[in-house]
């Protein structure tokens, strides 16, 4: 017996329309909703602390309320974190839109992730949950399920131990279905969308993913027909890298093993995944901690023609002397050379200089920014303008990992007759170590070489997690895996990379998916929040190392 589970949402702001495409599309028994992200978490407190009825995704009701009476016709179970911080005020407000619609649902949701109190200091400490709340309220005759912060992949989870009757001991059938959440959690990630070779298919307008979930916990991924992307071996294994660190891939429920995952293709559009191994999950649930760093500010010179380093120092030298009756605790310089010789626009021509500044004190990066560098308009480098004035200094965001025990949480499954049901933590626990690392396939043969993008060989996709960025990268022959193995070690990486020189980078081996996968510890900072770098979110990591050259055996090219 096939469960059929699909996704309408990767973030807070996805496709609106993406509720609506997915009932309609093709059969679906559950429909799966992640609006949640370290940074959502930020934003969501700050909404709570305007109004402490506020705290959830408000996008959610909009589209329920367009789709409400199409998930009840086809007996579609929703299953969402939309919940966010206040995932009983959620709850409510969808039994009072059912009410309104006059649609007969009943509605449960998920607690006990709220940790704030224990973490004074907090905007938001919420511990990662996992499925077995989902899957009692379910198994109670939820039509819909609202949680708060339990991990992207428990929206799969929840509904298989649900449907299969699966125990927290069936490790191996828990680890396949997170497999499958992790890859459906993106969206259309999953589906030709952030993807290295995006000219494969036609990506104008994905279509979002969905997998068939079997009893033994394998799956195929898929779409609706006739929906945009495409997937294949390459798409997933994209997904299944993203933001990942090593072989071993812990959760509330369960660790899978990724170095297990082999990936098939089934035919056009479907990629069954088999093979996953699970083990006991950690002892220890993490806690995402969000709190208020401070207030930053920039303003973005642009300087044009000729003498651009020259004009650079002038104007940081100019800001310097203004920024020093008031330092602010931090001030960044970073000159992005757009200019080219000779250009035929004015923007082509031009450079960016980008200065940011944080300080406790909102006023030292506001006014004193702001004066400081309007008052250079008429008295700085020829041709001074900048992209946008600064303006007051914006709260800024700080995220951290802390870890608590699994019986510390308070999980709970508050059914739709209003009782409340205690989730028992998982009793059989592993203390998480890291693997040794697989042996490295043979290398190839010594032939000729040509200096070449690494992206002509390989793919990649990166992101963040918390101050950290991780940046898979996969090849799709086993012999450019031969001369990946060998060839990108850590060093290499760093090498290519420069700004990962000096920070801590581990590299992860995994020869199942011909993949490795790099974390560089601390080059974002404090997390997304923060915006301590260009690409906050380490988006374009992965491709910035696509495009750096180093010598490739002519074979592979």
């Amino acid at each position: 017996m096939t469960l059929r589970i699909g996704n309408a949402s990767g973030f807070y702001g996805d496709r609106f329309d993406a509720l609506r495409e997915m009932l309609t599309g093709g059969e679906l028994d559950v429909l799966t909703g992640d609006y949640l992200a370290e940074l959502t978490m930020l934003i969501l407190g700050r909404d709570r602390l305007k109004d402490p009825a506020a705290g959830y995704a408000r996008t959610f009701l909009r589209q329920l309320e367009d789709c409400l009476g199409l998930a009840h016709e086809r007996s579609v179970k929703i299953v969402t974190n939309a919940g966010g911080l206040n995932p009983a005020g959620l709850a409510d407000a969808v039994r009072e839109l059912a009410g309104r619609l006059g649609i007969p649902v009943r509605v449960a949701h998920v607690e006990g992730d709220d940790l704030t109190a224990r973490h004074p200091g907090s905007l938001a400490a919420h511990a990662y949950l996992g499925g077995f709340g989902i899957a009692e309220c379910l198994s109670a005759g939820a039509d819909i399920v609202v949680t708060g912060r339990v991990t992207d992949a428990a929206l799969v989870t929840g509904p298989a131990a649900a449907h299969f009757g699966w125990r927290p001991t069936d490790h191996d059938r828990l680890a396949g279905a997170v497999v499958a959440g992790h890859v459906l959690e993106c969206g259309t990630q999953a589906t030709g969308g952030n993807y290295s070779f995006f000219g494969d298919g036609d990506v104008r307008r994905p279509g979002f993913p969905l997998a068939e979930i079997h009893e033994d916990g394998s799956c195929v991924i898929t779409k609706h027909p006739g929906t945009g992307g495409f997937v294949d071996v390459g798409t997933v294994t994209a997904q299944l890298l993203y933001e990942t660190g090593g072989a071993r891939y812990a959760g509330p429920d369960v660790t899978a093993r990724l170095d297990t995952v082999r990936l098939v293709q089934d035919g056009p559009d479907r990629v069954r995944i088999e093979g996953v191994r699970g083990e006991a999950p950690p002892p220890t649930l993490k806690v995402g901690r969000n709190r208020l760093g401070g207030f930053r500010n920039e303003v973005t010179f642009v300087l044009t023609g000729l003498d651009v380093e020259a004009k650079a120092a002038l104007v940081r030298e100019q800001m310097g002397d203004a920024l020093a009756k008031t330092p602010p605790a931090e001030v960044r310089w970073e000159l992005v050379r757009t200019d080219r010789a000779d250009a035929d626009t004015e923007e082509t021509a031009s450079a960016l200089l980008r200065l940011v500044v944080r300080d406790p004190d909102q006023a030292t990066v506001g006014r004193a920014l702001s004066g400081a560098a309007i008052e250079l308009a008429l008295a700085s480098y020829p041709g001074f303008h900048v992209v946008a004035p600064p303006g007051k200094g914006a709260p800024y965001g700080v995220f951290e990992d802390v870890y608590v025990p699994q019986g510390a949480v308070d999980h709970g499954a508050v059914l739709p007759d209003g009782n409340r049901l205690s989730v028992i933590p998982a009793q059989d626990t592993l203390v998480l170590e890291t693997l040794e690392e697989p042996p490295l396939p043979e290398p190839l043969p010594a032939g000729p070489v040509r200096r070449a993008p690494l992206g002509l060989v390989a793919g990649a996709r990166s992101g963040d997690k918390g101050g950290n960025a991780n940046v898979g990268v996969w090849v799709r022959t086993d012999e450019a895996w031969r001369w990946l193995a060998h060839e990108l070690t850590a060093d290499r990486f760093r090498e290519l990379l420069p700004e990962s020189r000096p920070l801590r980078v581990v590299r992860h081996v995994l020869p199942g998916l011909r993949a490795l996968n790099f974390v560089v510890e601390g080059i974002l900072g404090e997390g997304v929040a923060s915006q301590a770098r260009f690409d906050p979110q380490a988006k374009a990591l992965g491709e910035w190392l696509r495009s750096r050259h180093l010598d490739i055996p002519e074979v592979l090219l």
